[in-house]
């Protein structure tokens, strides 16, 4: 991936798809934004653009995607840190809007405790807690 990058190809995050063991959607996302800065060279915002702005240019879906304008489906990630200074930062969640309710950290952190448990009760094991980070 370094060696495509630097010869300037656009790169898109894709560990959320798939039903890959052990890989939890949104979370591992914000772990390969991390890779791709840390071990690829990605720049923070290259980075956030391989998550963001390139995918729907490749997929055709500009009219619907990757802006927050009018029209579009705008499901956004608000954070407490800038994740140009340090790509860390991702994991700073404050609140999510999505489908155009805001759900604020605490909302979000029932979900995950939710998800847990069913985890749980089906398996029988506990979930690996992946805890966001705090503001």
């Amino acid at each position: 991936m370094r060696l495509a990058h630097r010869a300037g190809e656009r790169l898109m995050i894709g560990a959320d798809v798939g039903g890959i063991v052990g890989l939890y959607p949104g979370f591992s996302a914000h772990d390969e934004l991390e890779l791709l800065v840390k071990e690829v060279g990605l720049t923070p915002l290259e980075a956030l653009r391989s998550a963001t702005q390139y995918p729907p240019t490749f997929f055709d879906s500009q009219s619907d995607f990757g802006a927050i304008e009018p029209g579009k489906i705008a499901d956004l990630v608000l954070l407490d840190a800038n994740p140009l200074e340090d790509i860390r930062n991702t994991h700073r969640i404050r609140a999510v809007v999505i489908g155009g309710k805001a759900l604020q950290r605490a909302d979000l952190d029932a979900m995950l405790a939710g998800v847990a448990s069913a985890i749980k009760k089906q398996t029988g094991c506990a979930a690996e807690e992946k805890k966001p980070v705090a503001s």
